[in-house]
């Protein structure tokens, strides 16, 4: 027996079948569901006497040869006859299982009688690894391999069917096993759940169908009967009586499937022997003479018709879902090569890690450009991390850090005889802070402080400074920005600032001069300077090294927020971090460097400035005491207005040497401050911040670049950009899978 001769009318769609059928053989079918028929049953249903009377193949009848896996037939219809076998390996088979099974097969045979077929199943028995020991220890009896058989000739009609193991409830020992029955359940089950194949479920007549699991089992995935067509077996077998049953089957008036019932007498092993057996004249003769068979709708017995049936079914279902099909594909195609492209580039090589990395630090400088340009059109992420404004952060703490400096860096609040205050005070329409009032003869400086008078224009500086203290907490923490546990051991710990600010300046200054005085005259001794600056910014470290503490946690969210949507495997984010951590480190220490450094030159070194305003805002200060004490011996004249004595003017203030030298302190220590907190402000931002954090060459910001991807060691490079064995298997699934579609792609076109 060489190939099947179909109907005399060619009712199948050849180019749609064909299509479907290279489809199969590109492996799409593991990935859409392609419509096809499938022939399901219990081992002992008869289900393989079925398919050989369909196709007319001689199946192997040796119980070590039934069908132990999924088995696609096709015949098409071709000028030269001829004959292939291969395996399409399982969708879950390793690459060596793979490549052994591909490298298998059978082409152009002539005939494939039933020895020819026997000798094929066995070397596919033993190429699967079935029959022999798996690593296991016991025997392999099932695979999801797929066996191909593809038939052409001219007498061919376009047709194809998948024949799968037969499910079993008992086990047989030394052969089954409970395992090799779930896996088979599960395999004929996927099977069924493919909502465009149509299932040829073969039953017994000979039992009640009611407790046959195959038929509930595609009910269960089949819950209208649009795809199941229901076949028969053994009507020979039905006791007297139970006929009716059957016939009604077939009528549609009993369990009723849309495709309907259709029965079948499959030949027994005798008349298969006999030599010039036809089963179709044997057949067609017991429907006709055995009674009630002969009274049943033609279309509805006998294997010829059911074939018949097949053809258009198929041909109908194909034409239905192929629409469906190929917009399955190109959508699972796209899906896929989207998923491919999220895992980056293939990095398998050394070339490839690199150039991995390269263009991954390329994508993080433009981010970063972008951020210290404050271009935040350049990308949607600005909008979607406020992390990455990273400028405009940097600008608002640096506001923040001058402001806290001006408000809470001195420990001692000055009298407010500034001039400079004052004019901006009253250029603003500000009520105009207090004036100092010099101390009389045998008064001291700090009772005169007591005695300030409070001008008309409202409250003192001391009262405005006290209201505003009773609305601020005691303490406040340096820092505004959560701490990273990265950068512990590299910033100091956030600590408390004191915000109250004591008021007794004099009394201060009067005890740091009586404990620093030599034997000299009383006067100001450049030392005392030196100490009472020192005090006066005790917070300024404190303050500082909060700043410093938040712009390097800004600058380290940043740089991390950053990595993750430029790198968004976390494994290699990680690895890649910790590579940079060494040099972020070193660089955030030299910026905390910086600050110390700028704290000893301001609060230990000598006090020094070439700033003019400092003698400005001295010789300010004392014009506006003078000034002051000479306008309360003002008088008003209707002639000339306000007006004083002469003799006033030069009247002299009796002052002892120690209010004078006090008095002399607090003016040059008030004037300097100015001068030396603002320097001090611009050098932290500028140098510690700008420099070393932000826009700098040795920023850490322009640490993760070209430049440091090529000095990595091929060993960091693999440790890095090397992907772990879930990517590779990911990849290669997915290359897989594109392979597979992309192929199915261009037999649609």
């Amino acid at each position: 027996m060489t190939t099947s001769k179909g109907a005399d009318t060619n009712i199948s769609d050849p180019i749609l079948l064909n299509k479907i059928d290279k489809l199969f053989a590109c492996g799409v079918g593991d990935y859409v569901d392609l419509p096809q028929i499938i022939v399901v049953g219990d081992q002992s249903s008869g289900k393989s006497s079925v398919l050989a009377g369909i196709l007319n193949l001689p199946f192997p009848r040796d119980s070590g040869l039934c069908t132990r896996f999924p088995t696609q037939i096709t015949f098409r219809r071709s000028e030269k006859t001829s004959i292939s076998v291969s395996i399409i390996p399982a969708k879950q088979a390793t690459l060596e299982h793979s490549e052994r099974l591909r490298r298998w097969g059978k082409s152009n045979l002539i005939q494939l009688d039933e020895k020819v077929f026997a000798d094929i199943m066995v070397e596919v028995h033993a190429v699967m690894g079935l029959g022999g020991q798996t690593a296991a220890g016991r025997m392999g009896t099932f695979s999801e391999d797929i066996l191909k058989l593809d038939i052409n000739g001219p007498d061919q009609e376009h047709f194809s069917v998948v024949d799968v193991p037969g499910i079993f409830r008992k086990t047989t020992e030394g052969v089954t096993t409970k395992e090799d029955r779930d896996m088979v359940n599960s395999m004929v089950r996927r099977y069924m759940e493919n909502p465009r194949s149509v299932m040829l479920t073969v039953i017994p007549a000979n039992v009640d169908i009611a407790t046959q699991e195959i038929l509930s089992m595609a009910e269960e995935v089949d819950k209208d009967g649009d795809r199941t067509l229901g076949v028969l077996t053994k009507p020979d077998l039905v006791d007297k009586g139970a006929e009716r049953q059957i016939m009604d089957l077939i009528a549609g008036k009993r369990h009723a499937l849309r495709l309907g019932w259709s029965l079948v007498r499959n030949p027994g092993q005798q008349q298969i022997e006999t030599k010039g057996f036809n089963r179709s004249s044997a057949e067609r003769s017991f429907f006709e003479m055995e009674t009630p068979w002969n009274m049943a709708d033609k279309d509805r017995v006998g294997i010829d018709s059911l074939k018949l049936r097949l053809q258009e079914i198929l041909a109908e279902h194909t034409r239905r879902t192929f629409p469906q099909v190929k917009q399955e594909l190109l959508k699972k195609l796209n899906v896929s090569k989207k998923a491919l492209a999220s895992l980056g580039a293939d990095r398998e090589t050394l070339e490839h890690q690199r150039q991995f990395l390269l263009d991954t630090s390329i994508r993080f400088q433009e981010v970063v450009t972008a951020a210290l340009n404050t271009n935040y059109n350049a990308t949607d992420w600005f909008d979607q991390y406020p992390s990455l404004r990273f400028t405009t952060a940097v600008v608002n703490r640096n506001e923040s850090f001058a402001d806290t400096l001006d408000k809470f860096g001195h420990t001692h609040a000055f009298i407010s005889s500034d001039p400079v205050v004052e004019d901006i005070a009253q250029e603003n329409g500000e009520p105009t802070p207090n004036t100092f009032k010099c101390p009389t003869e045998g008064e001291s400086s700090h009772a005169a402080q007591e005695q300030t008078p409070i001008t008309s224009s409202g409250p003192t500086e001391e009262d405005s400074l006290r209201q505003s203290q009773e609305q601020t907490p005691a303490t406040f923490k340096a820092r505004t920005t959560a701490f990273f546990v990265d950068l512990e051991g590299i910033i100091p710990e956030d600590e408390e600032v004191d915000a109250e600010i004591g008021h007794s300046i004099f009394d201060w200054l009067e005890g740091v001069y009586k404990n620093s005085r030599g034997l000299g005259l009383g006067t100001l001794h450049s030392s005392i300077l030196s100490q009472t600056m020192k005090t006066q910014t005790s917070r300024w470290n404190t303050i500082a090294l909060g700043y410093v503490s938040d712009i390097i946690g800004m600058t380290h969210k940043f740089i991390t927020d950053l990595l993750e949507l430029v790198c968004p495997e976390k494994r290699v984010r990680d690895a890649l971090i910790s590579a940079l951590t060494d040099g972020l480190m070193t660089r955030y220490k030299k910026a905390l460097d910086m600050v110390h450094f700028l704290l000893r030159v301001e609060r230990a070194g000598t006090p020094s400035t070439l700033n003019h305003y400092f003698n400005d805002n001295l010789e300010k200060s004392r014009h506006k005491r003078r000034r002051v004490a000479i306008e309360e011996r003002s008088f008003e004249d209707s002639t000339h207005g306000t007006v004083i004595r002469l003799a006033d003017i030069e009247l002299t203030q009796n002052m002892s040497n120690l209010d004078h030298v006090v008095l002399e302190i607090h003016d040059i220590l008030q004037a300097y401050y100015k001068v030396a907190r603002k320097r001090f402000v611009d050098n932290v931002c500028m140098q510690a911040s700008d420099t070393f954090l932000v826009i700098g060459d040795a920023s850490p910001l322009k640490l993760f670049g070209p430049a440091f991807v090529n000095r990595l060691s091929p060993e960091q490079l693999g440790e890095i950009a090397g992907e772990d064995m879930r990517v590779k298997k990911r990849r290669a699934e997915l290359a897989k899978i594109i392979e597979s579609l992309e192929a199915g792609r261009k037999l649609l076109i």
